[in-house]
């Protein structure tokens, strides 16, 4: 009986490791990519960990004065209080050039000028009120962009230019650099090297949504996606030679972060301090635990350092290691909350109350002495 109570304190310190590396890691690995073709029309379908890539990057003006482009995409939500990422386009100098986001029923177009600028947000209302097929066209041009709904323009965006924006890879179905997979159908994409014209905006979203594709002219389009292969890793350019686009075998991200600063993290929403409560809190049972037993049973010196410090080398090891699963995102804030959640339990371990408890359950350094003798 001594023997088991002496190894109760070991046990339990070692079941919160256990715990704690379970929680943060899993799973541990990359998931199938859940890309699946349409079984009865053109398109692909985005499931939980799902995503499509472009075979290269897409090249625009040089000249931002002469920068034009468009934009077309026929896509269907799964959701309508959701707020993913659905389409992007990055460089590994700036992963999150352009990126646009399904907000709830919102429309949001992000980008980022350059490495380093903040992120700038424009977005049109009342965009996916429901789960049904919407058509949208973004048309830019050096005195700024237009966004059209199912050919109808919606509103213009002065001095908002994202002639080249569409430069880089492509990436559908969720963000470049952290898991922020979107659910639905994708039904057609395209990218032309000019701004579109109300009259082709229209035009465009009655020959797709009727014939099952756009009328482009060869010189005037850059891309553009069908998806009516309905088999294989490959929904190959129309247009021309060229920038494919690639199904995954497994779910990746093209830029993961990699210990993103924390002052990148902070947003100021309830997702934020909700995962900053999470990981305090989750943290407290290590601070407690091995306080515990290294001021108790196996008493060293500075038990109160060691174990904070702990708490920190554990949360780092958990972080380094999320940069390697697309699935968990790796950041700077949670060697911070995760190393507070540690010294949080150390000071609750000290308490009379906690060490009242402790006394019941573990044998002090003498009791255990004693009953090895005996």
């Amino acid at each position: 009986m001594n023997l088991i109570r002496a190894r109760l304190p070991i046990l339990a310190c070692v079941l919160v490791l256990c715990g704690i590396l379970y929680a943060g890691l899993t799973p541990f690995h990359k998931p199938k990519n859940a890309v699946t073709w349409l079984a009865d029309q053109n398109g692909l379908r985005f499931a939980r960990y799902g995503t499509v890539v472009s075979s290269g990057s897409f090249q625009m003006a040089t000249s931002e004065n002469e920068a034009s482009s468009s934009l077309e995409i026929w896509l269907q939500p799964d959701l309508t209080d959701s707020s993913k990422y659905f389409l992007a386009f990055s460089t590994p100098e700036n992963p999150e050039k352009f990126l646009l986001q399904q907000y709830y029923s919102s429309l949001i177009l992000n980008r980022r000028a350059r490495p380093g600028d903040r992120m700038i947000h424009v977005g049109v209302d009342a965009v996916f009120k429901e789960a049904k097929p919407v058509f949208i066209t973004i048309t830019s041009a050096p005195e700024g962009s237009a966004v059209y709904i199912d050919g109808v323009l919606a509103t213009r965006f002065s001095g908002f230019r994202l002639g080249r924006d569409f430069t880089g890879q492509l990436v559908l179905g969720t963000s470049p650099v952290e898991d922020e997979s979107w659910k639905g159908q994708l039904r057609g994409l395209a990218v032309y090297r000019r701004e579109l014209m109300a009259a082709k905006v229209r035009q465009h979203y009655e020959t797709w949504t009727k014939q099952g594709r756009p009328e482009v002219v060869a010189d005037e389009g850059i891309a553009l996606y069908l998806f009516n292969e309905h088999s294989g890793s490959v929904a190959h350019n129309t247009l021309r030679l060229g920038i494919d686009l690639q199904i995954p075998e497994k779910y990746t991200l093209l830029h993961q972060r990699f210990l993103e600063p924390f002052w990148e993290e902070y947003a100021e929403d309830r997702s934020y301090w909700k995962d900053a409560t999470i990981n305090i809190v989750g943290l407290i049972p290590l601070g407690f635990v091995f306080y515990a037993y290294w001021s108790s049973v196996r008493p060293i010196r500075r038990a109160i350092l060691v174990t904070t410090l702990l708490g920190f080398a554990v949360s780092l090891t958990i972080e380094l290691l999320q940069s390697l699963l697309p699935t968990r995102n790796s950041g700077t804030t949670d060697l911070f909350t995760n190393t507070l959640g540690t010294f949080f339990g150390v000071k609750i371990c000290g308490t009379k109350t906690a060490k009242a408890l402790l006394q019941k359950i573990y044998l002090t350094r003498t009791d255990l002495e004693m009953g090895r003798k005996s």
